[in-house]
């Protein structure tokens, strides 16, 4: 009896550490982590002195309400709470990165195709005010590539880039902003963000893109690079080894073009676009998350079923950008709550899943509760 007794308590504490890593509520369900798998270094982040460490947060979509065509697109908080339980997450990294589904406009008109929408409320206007409530949250870096980031045209994005200036928040993707250059903590960082859409940075041209991340690396310690690329929704949790087409537009061959930007001195690259979560890989002892899927979305952006799981991915990279360990922590959104803790660990099992159905040599192993680390061979 003691025995058993004892086997439980130790199950319960390494289920409490894990939950506790990313600040969740400690669940009344006791869930067992999947043992390591044999070959995996277990200490490689245990081993490495605190600062020499660089810890990043990142998350995939965010848009937190639109006005446009009006209020009624606005969660009735503001967005106030949208973020209340990742505050921490965020603000105990160095870099908290997130793609800003949209643009941060009070007033004005959608660019001219755009008014063709049957659909209006997919047009993301944001409140100028909800840069503010971006930047409490903790987050630093925002990618602003993607296909709503032309939504309202010039304006839209000289008063996005106005606003994310003032609040000091490295933002990049579109044409005339292609990437950001900055230093945190004596660390010199080289951020850049693609997509396949107008006015952003193209994701297609794929020798352009190395050029850029070249030179970014060439003035970096560590260069983190974001792309909005592939198709959408729940049809689309699979990364393709072929270009991805969806409703005729090419959204790119996202194998290549993360592979392409490694080797051209990437050290952490992170996708979204999908709306859903999608697998990770290891390439040359550097990190791919090909979809950190929505994380922070209201009314206009669905929320239901595998499209609401809202998986934040904390990494560990040395000062020289090498992959050290990460932890997915799984969180849930609600379109009035914001988001939500998940202790069933959706996300993290999904993102297991598809990563060990994507990758026959993924260079990773991943737990059900999210704990990621390196296969001794790579």
């Amino acid at each position: 009896m003691p025995i058993i007794l004892n086997t439980r308590f130790c199950i319960y504490t390494i289920v409490v550490a894990i939950i506790s890593a990313c600040n969740y509520p400690s669940p009344k369900q006791k869930m067992v982590d999947q043992a390591a798998a044999p070959g995996i270094e277990q200490d490689t982040v245990l081993n490495a002195a605190p600062d020499s460490v660089v810890n990043i947060a990142a998350v995939g979509d965010i848009m937190l309400g639109s006005s446009y065509p009006d209020s009624s697109g606005i969660p009735p908080d503001s967005a106030r709470s949208t973020f209340k339980y990742v505050v921490k997450d965020l603000k105990e990294a160095d870099i908290a990165f997130a793609n800003l589904e949209g643009v941060l406009l009070d007033s004005g008109d959608p660019v001219g195709y755009k008014l063709n929408f049957k659909h209006r409320p997919y047009l993301f206007r944001m409140p100028e005010r909800f840069g503010g409530i971006i930047k409490d949250a903790g987050f630093n870096v925002l990618s602003v590539g993607n296909n709503h980031s032309n939504d309202f045209d010039l304006q839209g994005r000289k008063s996005t880039i106005r606003i994310l200036d003032s609040l000091g928040i490295n933002a990049a993707g579109f044409k005339s902003h292609p990437a950001k250059t900055f230093t945190k903590n004596g660390v010199r960082y080289g951020f850049c963000a693609f997509s396949p859409n107008a006015q952003t940075v193209s994701l297609l041209q794929t020798k352009a893109a190395q050029k850029l991340i070249r030179d970014l690396k060439a003035k970096s310690d560590i260069v983190i690079v974001s792309f909005h690329g592939g198709g959408e929704g729940v049809g689309f949790e699979h990364v393709k080894d072929s270009v991805e087409i969806f409703k005729g537009e090419n959204r790119g061959n996202l194998k290549l073009f993360t592979h392409a930007a490694i080797d051209a001195g990437a050290d952490l690259v992170l996708g979204h676009g999908p709306h859903v979560a999608r697998g990770i890989e290891l390439y040359k002892k550097r990190l791919i998350a090909y979809s950190l899927g929505n994380f922070a979305t209201y009314k206009g952006v669905s929320v239901s079923g595998i499209c609401g799981l809202a998986p934040l991915l904390k990494v560990k990279l040395n000062k020289q950008g090498a992959f050290l360990g990460a932890q997915i922590c799984s969180y849930r959104q609600d379109h009035l709550a914001g988001v939500k803790p998940d202790t069933l660990f959706r996300a993290s099992r999904k993102i297991k899943e598809l990563s060990e159905a994507d990758f026959l040599e993924p260079g990773i192993s991943i737990t059900n509760t999210g704990t990621i680390s390196t296969l001794s061979k790579n």
